[in-house]
């Protein structure tokens, strides 16, 4: 590292819970003693940025708090100033809405301009939705990929699915997606009428929550038994 970057802050990658619980029962010390040092942060959303950071640390100034947001509407132009902080020498943490920054979250974006600038990057320990669904499955998790979130017209998402499965099938790769809780409901169904009868699905819903709820069946083993989703933050995985 030069001798100009070695004087940079660093851009810290904070994870955040996945949902209402605890944050010190899903999340390591490391977590507390980062926020407890940083003032600058990037976020998805401030409300729930401050609320985190005052549960895990709640004598900690909120006044004192730099917050930048970065969601899907933050224009490209002002991502540099986001990381004047880290240039001038001072650290920045990185929060997601809900898990792990960068991982199917904006985040990414201002990672990948941190590494253009030469600032070093400390991805930190904590829950990830897409890996506990993954660890909880039985599906291959020696090849997997993770799809986001599934089209919303139906006949683009119909055709998705299937060629996802024949994927699946003929390279034996798990495949992950996820959907906007209050549709769980239509994808659950379009799951059942779209994909052959012996290809498993794993539905993990609530992860790290007190309610959380993990199964792994066929199709033809799903049908007659519709989970409870409604409204709730679900990860779903197939395998041909």
């Amino acid at each position: 590292m030069d001798n100009e970057a070695s004087n940079y802050g660093t851009l810290y990658l904070i994870p955040t819970t996945l949902g209402d619980t605890e944050p010190l029962e899903v999340l390591p010390l490391t977590i507390k003693r980062t926020v407890e040092e940083i003032d600058h942060y990037i976020v998805e959303n401030e409300k729930s940025a401050r609320r985190f950071i005052k549960k895990i640390t709640p004598r900690k100034s909120q006044a004192q708090l730099e917050l930048y947001l970065l969601n899907k509407y933050t224009e490209p132009e002002v991502l540099p100033e986001y990381l004047q902080p880290c240039l001038q020498g001072q650290d920045v943490g990185v929060l997601s809405e809900a898990g792990c920054p960068g991982v199917a979250d904006p985040g990414a974006v201002i990672v990948r301009l941190a590494h253009e600038k030469g600032i070093q990057v400390v991805p930190l320990v904590g829950p990830s939705s897409i890996i506990l669904a993954l660890m909880a499955s039985g599906l291959n998790g020696q090849n997997f990929a993770f799809n986001g979130y599934l089209p919303i017209e139906v006949q683009e998402r119909k055709k998705l699915l299937k060629g996802l499965e024949k994927k699946s099938r003929e390279l034996g790769q798990t495949q992950l997606f996820m959907e906007t809780p209050y549709r769980n409901d239509k994808l659950f169904a379009e799951l059942i009428r779209t994909l052959r009868p012996d290809t498993l699905l794993c539905i993990a819903v609530d992860l790290t929550l007190k309610t959380e709820w993990i199964r792994t069946n066929t199709i033809s083993q799903w049908i007659g038994k519709t989970p409870d989703l409604h409204k709730r933050p679900a990860i779903y995985a197939i395998l041909g």
